[in-house]
């Protein structure tokens, strides 16, 4: 169907169509100086000593939880509001994804307190979800892990730009990991990145993303290698220089998009409060600069959510959900056991939460279609 306002939305250019025809024209189509600058710059942008690209923020968190050492055995805290790869990463480790409440309605990031109530001797990391690009709260969670001798892994999936304390998310835990699919803040279609001030973390993920080879084609193209050895199991994990070229080009856009997210997410809370106050809207007043990727709105309980977005749909507006409760999927309910009284939270907001269309080239004239439209259902109720 065409919808009349997406969920979300590209903001490509003819920067970006030279980019990609400057890669074809050089002959070189897989991971080399490209991919290099992309990372550099990447890394500069996050003030961080180490960048690695790979091919989604699935591989990243994959390969965090081997870079730190998670396996068998082991326990790893995430929250259960978060997409499916946050807890799949985990468990293609070996190790057992443990389920962490949110902090509540106005703030939707996992809660310090249940991270501390659902640690045990088995225990090896926390990795946080810095949900629609709003922080969670690293000062506390960064104390429990230091206190618990634990990992931290930052899904940063939502937050590229996002900071607190003046410090870009994804560079306050051991290893943060960032996604540039499609309906993100930087796209480059799939494509991921993983970043690190530990040298020997990074150097350990940019083998395991190729095959565990101690040189890359591109070294041997270059004339630095004539031959490899493979030195640990590793994955095909790489990303290619059409999209690091992308990547660069976005790069440099991020700052400016992310901005004018900020201003379209603050008109949304403005006419949702003034119009649909029953509407919750997460996130006021929370610390920190927002990368605002999506977003979300609570609806009032006697509400039918799927009724609601029907309704939305008829006017051509298209919307989501963030997100079913991982525990909730067959795959998860059969294997994992979740105390959905520790999870109260989760439970009530899950099935109440509704993502609105959020993109940069968004304008003020569709956000008002928007909220009238929600208003015309809300009062109909």
């Amino acid at each position: 169907m065409t919808w009349r306002i997406p969920l979300s939305n590209t903001d490509f250019g003819v920067e970006e169509e030279d980019a990609v025809n400057n890669v074809i024209r050089s002959g070189w189509l897989t991971m080399g100086e490209t991919t290099q600058a992309f990372e550099r710059e990447f890394g500069e942008y996050n003030d961080v000593s180490h960048a690695v690209s790979v091919s989604s923020c699935t591989a990243a968190l994959h390969l965090a939880c081997i870079a730190v050492g998670i396996g068998p055995g082991d326990e790893v805290i995430l929250p259960a509001l978060t997409f499916v790869a946050t807890a799949n990463a985990v468990r293609y480790t070996g190790a057992s994804p443990v389920f962490a409440d949110i902090i509540g309605f106005n703030d939707l990031t996992i809660s310090p307190d249940s991270i501390e109530a659902q640690i045990t001797d088995h225990t090896k990391g926390i990795i946080v979800m810095h949900y629609a690009g709003h922080a969670c709260d690293m000062p506390n969670i960064i104390k429990i892990a230091q206190e618990h001798d634990l990992f931290v892994i930052e899904d940063a999936a939502h937050a590229i730009g996002s900071s607190l304390n003046n410090k870009k998310l994804g560079t306050w835990g051991d290893i943060g990991c960032y996604s540039f699919f499609s309906n993100k803040n930087l796209i480059t279609g799939e494509g991921g990145m993983l970043v690190t001030d530990n040298p020997e973390y990074a150097d350990e993920l940019k083998g395991l993303r190729s095959h565990g080879m101690t040189s890359l084609t591109w070294d041997r193209h270059q004339g630095h290698s004539w031959s490899y050895d493979v030195v640990s199991l590793g994955y095909n994990y790489r990303i290619d220089e059409i999209r690091s070229a992308l990547g660069r080009v976005q790069l440099a856009k991020l700052d400016e998009n992310n901005t004018k997210r900020r201003v379209l997410e603050n008109k949304y809370r403005q006419m949702l409060e003034d119009l649909v106050p029953e509407v919750e809207v997460p996130f006021t007043s929370h610390p920190g600069i927002p990368a605002a990727h999506i977003m979300p709105i609570i609806l009032p309980e006697d509400v039918d959510r799927r009724k609601f977005m029907e309704s939305l749909k008829a006017d051509g507006i298209q919307t989501s959900i963030h997100y079913p409760p991982i525990y909730k999927f067959q795959s998860y309910s059969d294997k994992y056991d979740a105390d959905q009284h520790s999870l109260s939270n989760t439970e009530i907001i899950s099935n109440r939460e509704v993502t609105l269309p959020m993109y940069p080239n968004l304008n003020s004239n569709e956000i008002e279609f928007v909220v009238h439209s929600i208003q015309k259902v809300i009062t109909l109720n």
